[in-house]
């Protein structure tokens, strides 16, 4: 409801991220990355975009948005990566696979190790190196190793297989140096396998130096063709070792990461969740009350406060500043977890930029969530000011608000929906089911629906039982108008209760255009935010009701129809749904037709036969 997507896109920063949309349950439902959140994120709501049915369909359950800044592209592609495996979306398909962004992996347990693209990191000693968003540069990369450093490829089992066979082809064409042969040592070969993996690591200017020269020398020749791939591979190399501290892959420690972003009076707490040297999540925390508080105070605070309720302790704690009670706290904390816990304030490398990306998204939620805060309570407390100028009723906060939904009459129920402080509260909500009705008769089943849900308020008020029924509304909402209100304050007068009723006024359209209260009609703009709170509590209270009847009306046509032959019992009734699909079915079936159905005799067969063709 305060989500409003067009304000929301216009705030977008054009920087590179990650985009998380939700659907109005909060579940997660997509999972996307952008090299400018601004241009991708508002393309999804441009109608005019040439969107697949799944987006199409996908847009129409999006409840709001929020997003994560990066610093490149390639960092919103890990975060993505990690952030659907842990939350799988129902609509990123793409990577339902199982399939992850590739590896390069250094078998370094090994003898002679070999350096082999891979798939998923394992835990069987081999270091592993990425992962990499480009598959063709990795596998680029890796051809380049097999020339320049002349690694073994083969699967053989050395030293064990030394020397059985002959040497294969690689090694003819000086792309292998033949450990299988014994024509090197292990030890010269541990010396080349450091040097792949110091290039691997990015101390990689000596290969593109050399790969510069080879380019030149070639072009000097007019091998034009030599020379463009030298300049590819050149560019496969520059694009695998380019930094990435989304992820770390030599240090897989849990970690939390904790920055803070201050504003006057308020804080906002960024910690970014950091699993086996993945991000798998981020979490952002208030802290109010914090003007002329030092920062480092601050996320002390927030630490002990936050820590002591978690169930689960990383074994790092980052943050920017230095903490006054840093070991005292780690103290306690290795004595929560049962193990060593350390609290880290990084000076510089890629855990100090880490910070730095936590504390931006920070500032970015402090500032949106300040205007979020100054909207919600435009459209909640500031609406139920105005409706108070408006209609003079002083302390409006509950709010009730009734509806009678049938079909000519046929299973007439009632809803009751509940706002407070300007909000649904979805917990007050009540269904009815009209007893003592019969016939469309609304104002009859108002009376009863109004004096059933007062008289048990009042019940529980007198035996002190606590109840959503024992806390009465400041204002009772009407759909109606004065038709409505009247049954209302009839109801309330026998009860000798005093409550505010108020009534919607309809144009000729049914569209409401005023408030009726105390028999006067109360003129409302429609762009006031009393009138937008009054339209979300009518909307609300039409669906409550039309979702309750919909439901009855769905039970009770299988009912009518089944549970009344006799001799039908759960399991036939199931089985014929099953056999038949609809009711009309099985009506047009005959014996020997009913009869094929799982569990049905021909006795129940005709039993079904008969029942529906004497009610024809």
């Amino acid at each position: 409801m305060l989500f409003n997507i067009e304000e929301e896109l216009k705030k977008l920063p054009a920087s590179p991220g990650v985009y998380i949309m939700h659907d109005d349950k909060d579940n997660i439902i997509y999972v996307g990355k952008a090299i400018s959140l601004k241009n991708r994120v508002r393309q999804y709501f441009q109608s005019g975009k040439n969107h697949s049915m799944k987006i199409k369909k996908m847009v129409t359950h999006i409840a709001y948005f929020e997003y994560i800044v990066t610093d490149s592209e390639m960092e919103a592609l890990i975060l993505e990566c990690n952030l659907i495996k842990e939350h799988e979306p129902k609509y990123n398909t793409m990577l339902k696979d199982g399939k992850s962004y590739p590896y390069i992996k250094v078998t370094v347990n090994e003898d002679f190790p070999r350096v082999m693209f891979a798939r998923q990191m394992k835990r069987d000693k081999s270091k592993y190196f990425g992962p990499f968003t480009n598959v063709t540069a990795v596998k680029d990369t890796l051809e380049l190793i097999k020339k320049i450093y002349n690694i073994r490829t083969c699967n053989k089992s050395l030293p064990k297989d030394i020397g059985e066979g002959r040497e294969c082809l690689n090694y003819h064409i000086k792309q292998c140096m033949a450990p299988c042969m014994g024509y090197i040592s292990k030890e010269e070969y541990a010396v080349i396998v450091k040097d792949v993996i110091a290039f691997l690591n990015g101390n990689y200017g000596g290969v593109i130096a050399m790969l510069d020269n080879k380019m030149r020398e070639a072009a000097s020749k007019l091998e034009f063709e030599e020379a463009a791939k030298y300049r590819d591979y050149k560019e496969s190399v520059m694009h695998i070792v380019e930094k990435q501290k989304i992820n770390n892959n030599t240090d897989t420690d849990d970690k939390d990461v904790i920055a803070c972003a201050i504003d006057e009076n308020d804080a906002v707490i960024q910690v970014f969740f950091i699993r086996g040297g993945r991000i798998i999540g981020r979490e952002h925390f208030h802290m109010s009350e914090v003007r002329d508080v030092k920062e480092e105070e601050i996320l002390e605070n927030f630490i002990k406060q936050y820590y002591s309720g978690t169930p689960y302790l990383p074994k790092t704690i980052i943050t920017k500043k230095e903490i006054k009670d840093k070991e005292l706290i780690e103290k306690w904390l290795t004595a929560k977890k049962g193990h060593k816990v350390s609290i880290l304030i990084p000076k510089k490398g890629e855990k100090e930029k880490l910070i730095e990306l936590a504390e931006e998204n920070a500032k970015i939620v402090l500032r949106q969530d300040r205007e979020k805060i100054l909207r919600e309570e435009r459209k909640t407390k500031g609406a139920l000011k105005e409706l108070e100028e408006l209609t003079g009723i002083g302390n409006i906060n509950r709010i009730e608000s009734y509806d009678i939904s049938n079909i000519s009459g046929y299973l007439s129920v009632a809803s009751m929906v509940v706002f407070e402080g300007g909000k649904p509260k979805k917990n007050d909500y009540r269904k009815f089911r009209i007893k003592s009705v019969v016939g469309p008769d609304d104002y009859g089943s108002m009376k009863e629906v109004l004096e059933r849900r007062f008289k048990h308020g009042l019940e529980d008020i007198n035996i002190e039982e606590f109840s959503s029924f024992s806390r009465f509304p400041d204002v009772i909402l009407m759909d109606g108008g004065k038709g409505q209100v009247n049954v209302a304050l009839e109801v309330l007068n026998e009860l000798n209760l005093n409550i505010p009723v108020c009534g919607m006024v309809k144009d000729d359209n049914h569209r409401t255009r005023g408030i009726l209260y105390n028999n006067e009609e109360i003129e409302v703009k429609k762009s006031s935010e009393a009138f937008k709170l009054v339209t979300r509590i009518q909307d609300e209270t039409h669906r409550f009701a039309i979702e309750y009847h919909r439901s009855l009306r769905s039970r009770e046509q299988v009912h009518s129809v089944l549970d009344d032959i006799s001799g039908i019992g759960k399991v036939r009734r199931k089985a014929l749904m099953k056999h038949f699909k609809t009711i009309d079915a099985i009506k047009e079936a005959s014996i020997d037709e009913l009869m094929n159905v799982e569990s049905m005799d021909k006795k129940s067969a005709k039993q079904v036969f008969d029942f529906f063709n004497k009610n024809v």
